[in-house]
């Protein structure tokens, strides 16, 4: 095999791998575009959340700390009963709610 049938090989797989990757990132669902678009009203476009509808303060570096993973997974999930905290479990996929949880503990204002 010449030495420009390998190249033009390797480029095509290499190149064939890079668009794969590509397309896995453009694909991955953005915590922060679900977040503008379902849950700003309620926590703001800061995550600072309302007061007047109890809604918490995710820039809060002690609201973060008393919070686990799974608790912001379950709420986004299963809702909060008690609360206006709808469920979002049927409208979206796991891993749009694993990247929305991923983005309010972007919000905590200790790690920025």
């Amino acid at each position: 095999m010449t030495n420009v049938i390998r190249f033009c090989l390797l480029f095509l797989v290499f190149g064939g791998l890079m668009s794969a990757v590509a397309f896995q990132e453009s694909t991955a669902p953005s915590g922060k575009s679900i977040f503008k678009r379902r849950c700003m009203m309620c926590h703001g476009a800061d995550g600072k959340g309302y007061e007047t509808i109890k809604t918490p303060d995710f820039t809060d570096p002690r609201w973060q700390a008393s919070v686990k993973d799974q608790d912001i997974l379950d709420a986004i999930k299963n809702g909060k009963k008690g609360t206006k905290m709808p469920a979002f479990g049927d409208k979206l996929s796991e891993d749009e709610i694993k990247a929305v949880a991923a983005f309010v503990r972007s919000f905590n204002s200790e790690k920025k």
